[in-house]
């Protein structure tokens, strides 16, 4: 692993501690005009998005999500910004959905402290997406370095750049830090797009096709139909019902919810225009939700229009009501609404047989301890290689009897 060469001199970096107080050097505007200039933006990436994690309590340094924006400034005025990211020191692995806890392990095992280490990623939130923003290639690469100069003289372990985009993880393995790769699974409605649900169906193997239409009937024969709203027209009781679901399915896990009440509360305050929810009835009650997310209002005119699933919950037992909730409602949305994507979230075979193809999405590490950084490395080749194997099996298992429309 190669150490960062230094800063051009004419450049400024700023590490602010407090990125979402009042009065920060980065404001929301700031940040999300430089968010739209990136080829890969999410509606996750938004400051409003990463500041209601902050501020609802759901990502703190009480939850051990500590966070800091570095920034690139032109000059020392910091007038100019021509790059920024948001770093969050972690003292646990929780959240991350790339997982280190044998590195973490390894670590305890030689008698070194793995934590505290820093992450690129948006807390909770495995969408592939822009990390780094940057106004161009070199202003990436060096805001790289300057993060990976923070981290060192921090004494932090490691840094970890999770789900970046294509031009993040080319600014990383120029730095020198290590790729990794694992597997997502992604819906596709390549232009001009299935007609409706039923030609989507039309593309399916017929076992395929024989059983979602199977599923589907089990949840119509159960008498529960969907309704959906978006945007201002989820209401705060369609929210409540929402979040009662989400928290009773980590409840029944064991665990408590990530993120609280009064994040999604913010979101309808502050985002309203990035959530699509479902929601179940049966007898006109609704007894289960799912909550999708939209990148439809801040996508170009060229760019695709991509659907996210995200979080979901019910509060009675229905045969087949999670995939009807999960995939088969939002497909049949993105069909009707022309949206070329939809992201199934992270892990999960089943999902091919939706028609979720495998992904592959990428994360990059650094690590200051040398023979550690040497003995990942080895590690990381040994399994990108049988990550390729396992992709290259996952498609040959493809639930598609051709090729989708073009």
């Amino acid at each position: 692993m190669t150490c960062p060469s230094p800063l051009p001199s004419a450049l400024h970096a700023q590490v602010l501690s407090a990125p979402f107080a009042p009065g920060s050097k980065i404001t929301a505007p700031l940040w999300n005009a430089l968010l739209a200039t990136q080829s890969q933006a999410t509606p996750f990436m938004r400051y409003e998005y990463l500041a209601a994690l902050h501020h609802s309590g759901s990502a703190i340094a009480r939850t051990g999500w500590s966070v800091r924006c570095i920034a690139l400034w032109k000059d020392e005025r910091c007038v100019e910004l021509l790059a920024a990211c948001m770093v969050y020191i972690k003292v646990h692995s929780y959240g991350e959905y790339v997982f280190d806890h044998a590195w973490a392990n390894a670590y305890a095992q030689h008698g070194l402290d793995y934590y505290p280490k820093a992450t690129l990623a948006v807390p909770f939130t495995p969408v592939p997406g822009a990390r780094l923003l940057a106004r161009d290639a070199q202003a990436r690469e060096t805001l790289v370095r300057a993060v990976v100069q923070w981290c060192e003289s921090q004494g932090l372990s490691s840094l970890h750049v999770l789900f970046g985009a294509e031009e993040d993880l080319q600014a990383c393995a120029a730095v020198g830090l290590m790729l990794r790769h694992t597997v997502q699974f992604h819906w596709t409605n390549t232009s001009p797009g299935y007609a409706d649900f039923d030609d989507f169906l039309s593309h399916l193997a017929a076992d395929k096709r024989k059983k979602i239409r199977q599923e589907r009937r089990k949840v119509a024969d159960a008498s529960v139909t969907f309704r959906h709203a978006q945007d201002s027209a989820i209401s705060t009781a369609d929210w409540d019902f929402f979040y009662h679901c989400y928290e009773r399915t980590y409840l029944e896990h064991g665990n408590a919810p990530y993120l609280s009440r009064d994040f999604f509360r913010r979101m309808a305050d502050t985002q309203p225009e990035s959530w699509l929810l479902f929601t179940a009835e049966r007898g006109g009650v609704a007894i289960a939700t799912s909550l999708i997310a939209t990148n439809a209002h801040q996508v170009s005119e060229e760019g695709e229009k991509v659907a996210y699933g995200r979080y979901w919950g019910a509060l009675e037992r229905v045969d087949c009501l999670h995939f009807e909730a999960c995939y088969y409602q939002p497909l049949q949305w993105c069909i009707a609404n022309g949206y070329t994507r939809f992201e199934g979230g992270a892990q999960g075979e089943h999902k091919m047989a939706r028609a979720l193809l495998p992904v592959k999405t990428s994360s990059a590490h650094w690590l200051g301890h040398p023979a550690f950084a040497d003995a990942v490395q080895n590690y990381l080749d040994r399994e990108g290689q049988g990550m390729e194997n396992y992709m290259s099996d996952l498609v040959q298992r493809s639930p598609l009897r051709g090729t989708p429309p073009t």
